[in-house]
């Protein structure tokens, strides 16, 4: 009798597991889901920035010349044309980002206005050397990698006096931005300080690449999560709930600026000086598509441990749980992330997370109570399920520590189990069922 217990024990653990395997599949359907469904996401930003301004990068204010030099051999005059290059010996940045969002459908981006102060000066040694040249060109160009973003309260001065600023560069190197172009007096000033009020707009992040031989940074945004970018941190930041600030400070000797920029402007080789920009992205830390596929990550062990439990229950009560309900469970379980994933789209991650939880939960309550008709089970069920879907949202949320948090979730669900079922007979679980049946045999016979 004991081995055809075990027997059916075996088959029935078989069963079980077949079950588990195959709730994998719908769960790998709904991974397969978020994933598409965050791609289009990553598509419809793209076409928002194509309608409106992508992530900017700035290249600050740089002085570009052109002039002959004139030599003669054996009588014959020659004229050669050189280009030449003035970064500002200071450069300042100071800006505030006011962030907004742009909806297309169900999807949405992330948008600033950044509104920004660039102020400097030139070398005077180095203009009234430019002056004395044989110029055929001279213009002041600032970068920006997207021009659709330059607003209409944009104003440049210099030394004092505003001035127009011109659509594009007039370089190939650097394609985008704009460009003043300056009369040969303001050279042979003894300086040259510029004050340019940036009026700009973009999407996620804001770059600069720091051309000064002193060069600070500050800005601050409207934003509690950024990320910092390129090879310099900020020297101060300030993170709180809703906003930060940081600023930057950097020089010729850290930079080795000059001999970068000449490689972009002349060469074309930019992505040394892409590298030292300073700036930010403004990220959503977990998102809720994150969110999401993480939640899924852990749907094994919430499918397991429900259904180890009702087949705990199945041994301690002596009642018969049919494997179509083991599956009817199971399908609850994987229905959830379904619920998350499509509500989160429409009422945000928190409370799409708290509706799906609890459709699930009065879900598999009510199954239970109609499968034990027990109100101590099912009240038990509604507690121990409540509080592993809070512990689940816990880690989800978790920014640093949810990899940390869910292995301590493992282990002591695993140890809970583990004493629970420590004094459990597996081999004599269904014993009082089996004695039953001789009893009912022999008295059908006596009769």
């Amino acid at each position: 009798m004991t081995q055809q217990i075990t027997e059916k024990m075996g088959i029935k653990l078989a069963i079980i597991a077949a079950i588990i395997v195959l709730l994998m599949i719908p769960i790998a359907m709904i991974t397969d889901l978020i994933d598409e469904r965050s791609a289009t996401e990553h598509t419809v930003r793209q076409e928002i920035a194509r309608s409106t301004s992508d992530a900017q990068s700035l290249i600050a204010p740089f002085i570009y010349a052109e002039y002959e030099v004139s030599t003669e051999t054996d009588g014959v005059h020659t004229r050669t044309k050189h280009q030449r290059a003035l970064l500002p010996e200071q450069l300042t940045v100071q800006g505030s980002l006011n962030t907004f969002e742009k909806y297309r459908s169900i999807y949405k981006a992330q948008l600033y206005r950044a509104d920004l102060s660039l102020t400097g000066q030139f070398d005077s040694v180095q203009l009234q050397d430019l002056a004395k040249l044989k110029l055929t060109k001279v213009v002041m160009v600032l970068g920006v990698s997207d021009i659709r973003g330059i607003g209409l309260d944009t104003q440049v001065s210099l030394n004092g006096r505003p001035h127009t600023l011109i659509p594009g560069t007039t370089l190939n190197s650097v394609e985008e931005g704009v460009h003043i172009a300056l009369p040969l007096a303001t050279l042979r000033n003894n300086v040259l300080t510029f004050d340019i009020k940036l009026d700009l707009q973009g999407m996620t992040s804001l770059a600069i690449a720091p051309l000064g031989a002193r060069t600070q940074v500050s800005l601050a945004a409207n934003w509690p999560h950024p990320s910092f970018q390129g090879e310099y941190l900020p020297v101060h930041s300030e993170i709180s709930e809703t906003d930060f600030n940081a600023s930057w400070q950097t020089s010729y000797f850290a930079t080795n600026m000059q001999e970068l920029f000449s490689r972009c402007l002349f060469k074309r080789q930019c992505e040394q000086l892409e590298a030292r920009n300073m700036g930010v992205r403004l990220i959503e830390p977990v998102d809720h598509y994150l969110k999401s596929h993480r939640a899924t990550n852990y749907a094994l062990l919430v499918i397991i441990l429900v259904i180890s439990s009702f087949f705990l229950l199945e041994l301690s009560k002596a009642k018969a749980i049919h494997p179509v309900q083991y599956g009817f469970v199971g399908l609850s379980l994987a229905v959830f992330y379904l619920l998350l994933i499509s509500l989160s789209e429409h009422v945000g991650f928190a409370l799409a997370y708290a509706l799906s939880a609890l459709a699930a939960i009065l879900l598999l309550v009510s199954y239970i109570w109609g499968i034990l008709q027990s109100a101590k089970l099912s009240t038990c069920y509604l507690i121990a399920l409540s509080a592993l879907y809070s512990m689940l949202y816990a880690m989800l949320n978790a920014e640093h520590y949810a990899l940390l948090l869910g292995s301590l979730l493992c282990f002591t669900v695993l140890a809970v189990v583990m004493f629970a079922t420590r004094h459990v007979n597996w081999y004599g679980a269904t014993q009082a069922q089996t004695k039953q049946q001789p009893v009912q045999q022999t008295d059908t016979h006596c009769q």
